[in-house]
């Protein structure tokens, strides 16, 4: 393979090598059974080792059942769903990727109804007399919008506990056979709601100015990195700007202390304090304010300013669609990985398309065997010119 192909370079990371610098992106299925894998997730995840993705990435999966998004959300709160998903990492790790999770808490987004039905918050109790949602929990009481409920405020025994929970299911995670973990600090989720002012106006050490505001981060960061493999790579998801108070220069700051605490690698979204689908409006906190005014790559800017301020390893996201487009990010030195997401939903092949795009020499060797006989066939009577 050729050498002058950053995208399908190796990347070692602590003790962990990436076959190439193409990552799936978190993605929510929607499609879990009290936070226990389905056969969807096998089906999702194992598609994208087969499409020569080098990392590959569990959707956000709760540490506690009230940090879900959806009834539906993947969790790991107990070993019973580490269990289901050792299946998943075993296909992957096989296939050559690398198997990666992302532990999050929704926090006062959670009790949701997933997309397709509207995205809007669940009663507690349905018609039913049957209990379906949950009660939320966030630093202070502010709800996330109308017609949401007002979550309860987190006292510092309760932030003790999830921190707990935050270390406890990296355990699980590693038993479960992943080799990366991404802790999700962004999107307006727990943690990004500690770090913006808009969302914390405590007046304890988890408030007030920003080393307070980056308290319940940091922390988690520390019990998750103690209770991690030494030699396994840590990722931060962290929304660099969310135009509602919190800058990219807080960004490089909380990247800083997130390095000298065993943090890797920073991926770098955006956006997502305020609002929800069913409440979305031109004014919703994203940096952008609607799907069509998004820019190819719109965030990469936000991985370029983090790596070279903070000097740390970064991740770009955000329509990152060609294959070229993808290369350029990279050997302009704006990111170290590309994190794909709705395009790898339309395309799951995409690796392999994108090594025969670039011009790779033995592209259709990096197909799996059970794939490769047959596609070099097709190549060799040039069925795909």
């Amino acid at each position: 393979m050729s050498n002058k192909i950053k995208l399908f370079s190796p990347l070692k990371i602590r003790n962990v090598l990436l076959r190439n610098r193409i990552v799936l992106s978190p993605l929510c299925m929607y499609s879990a059974n009290n936070g226990v894998a389905s056969s969807w997730q096998f089906a999702h995840l194992s598609t994208f080792a087969r499409g020569g993705v080098g990392l590959v990435f569990t959707e956000a999966t709760a540490v506690e059942s009230r940090g879900r998004i959806t009834p539906g959300c993947l969790g790991i709160w107990t070993d019973e769903q580490a269990e289901t998903l050792k299946p998943i990492t075993e296909f992957i790790n096989s296939m050559g990727s690398v198997a990666g999770i992302q532990l999050a808490h929704a926090g006062r987004k959670g009790s949701a109804a997933p997309p397709w039905e509207g995205g809007i918050p669940i009663k507690t109790i349905d018609e039913s007399n049957k209990h379906v949602g949950w009660k939320t929990v966030a630093p202070s009481e502010i709800r996330l919008a109308e017609g949401w409920q007002t979550p309860q405020e987190l006292s510092k025994n309760e932030i003790k506990r999830i921190i707990t929970a935050f270390a406890d299911s990296s355990v699980r995670a590693a038993n479960a056979g992943f080799k990366v973990l991404e802790i999700h600090g962004a999107h307006g989720y727990l943690i990004h709601s500690f770090l913006s002012s808009m969302t914390n106006n405590r007046k304890d050490e988890y408030g007030g100015n920003l080393q307070n505001r980056m308290r319940f981060a940091l922390e988690v960061t520390e019990a998750v990195r103690k209770s991690w493999p030494r030699d396994f790579p840590l990722f931060f998801r962290m929304s660099a700007v969310d135009n509602q108070g919190w800058e990219i220069t807080d960004s490089i700051t909380l990247s800083k202390e997130l390095k000298t605490r065993g943090v890797d690698v920073i991926d770098c979204s955006a956006g997502g304090i305020t609002g929800a689908p069913a409440f979305r409006s031109k004014d919703d906190g994203s940096p952008i304010n609607s799907a069509g005014d998004r820019p190819l790559g719109f965030q990469v800017p936000y991985a370029e300013n983090i790596k070279s301020d903070a000097d740390i390893m970064t991740m770009a996201v955000g329509r990152i669609v060609y294959p070229k487009q993808a290369e350029d990010i990279l050997n302009n030195n704006c990111a170290d990985l590309i994190a794909l997401g709705r395009e790898l939903m339309h395309n799951p092949f995409w690796a392999l398309h994108a090594a025969e795009k670039l011009n790779i020499t033995d592209a259709f060797s990096l197909w799996p065997e059970q794939y490769k006989w047959a596609v070099m066939r097709r190549a060799e009577l040039g069925q795909y010119k």
